[in-house]
């Protein structure tokens, strides 16, 4: 792409919550296409538009974060001109339909669907690149910000493992009302706090090696596979524009 389109522009919108390894790859990315990627940031912080949500946390249905945090400032880095997004969705899941935005001035392309490009052949270029992918992958299916409200609890139990301080983090952002059991947690029914005890992390961990486990029965996949494969399997799929 970088090859066949020489004016290409590149765009992260950075909220601010990123993990430390999303910010590393950006830098390898920068150094691979040898061309700055802009890094827009909200004008304000997610800890604002929280409160302005009333303490209710983004979910998949509302997704008030990547609408404030990712599409406003987006729109607001292109104004009125002329734009074309790329969006990476592939042809084998051709059914999405990422950010479309309701500007009209910018219009979405789609290159891996026009050149058939599917997930392997996506591994494959990372690989062949010397880019790889991501290190998150080790341990959790997107990127996003370190709250995503679209992990699994076993990739909760990665962050806790991985990065102790964001996790503290994230359970500082829920709501509990123990006179009126109003909650607002970022995984259903269930506390950061609640969820970090051993007996539990333990629990989460055995129920997904048995998961991984038969996933890897059926054919012989990678982590970021098996990690992918039970999320498509939960019909969750997260926000486009929030994955790198």
């Amino acid at each position: 792409m970088r090859d066949r389109i020489k004016e290409m522009e590149y765009v992260f919108c950075d909220t601010g919550e990123e993990l430390p390894e999303t910010k590393e790859y950006l830098d390898k990315l920068e150094v691979f296409l040898g061309k700055e990627i802009n890094r827009l940031n909200p004008d304000r912080p997610f800890s604002h538009y929280l409160q302005v949500y009333n303490g209710v946390l983004p979910d998949a249905r509302t997704r008030w974060c990547t609408r404030k945090l990712k599409i406003e400032p987006f729109e607001k880095f292109v104004k009125d001109d002329l734009c074309y997004s790329y969006v990476g969705i592939r042809a084998d899941e051709a059914h999405r339909k990422g950010y479309i935005s309701t500007k009209p001035n910018i219009l979405p392309r789609y290159p891996f669907i026009e050149d058939n490009i599917t997930k392997e052949d996506v591994f494959r270029i990372l690989d062949e690149s010397g880019l790889g992918l991501p290190k998150y992958y080790e341990w959790r299916s997107r990127s996003g910000c370190y709250f995503c409200f679209f992990q699994r609890r076993i990739e909760w139990v990665g962050l806790l493992e991985n990065h102790e301080n964001l996790y503290v983090a994230s359970s500082k952002f829920e709501k509990i009302n123990e006179e009126t059991g109003e909650r607002y947690t970022w995984s259903q029914n269930e506390s950061l706090n609640e969820l970090r005890k051993p007996d539990r992390v333990a629990q989460i961990k055995a129920e997904h090696n048995s998961k991984a486990a038969t996933t890897k029965r059926r054919v012989n996949l990678s982590l970021s596979d098996v990690f992918a494969a039970s999320e498509e399997n939960n019909g969750d799929e997260g926000c486009l524009i929030c994955h790198l």
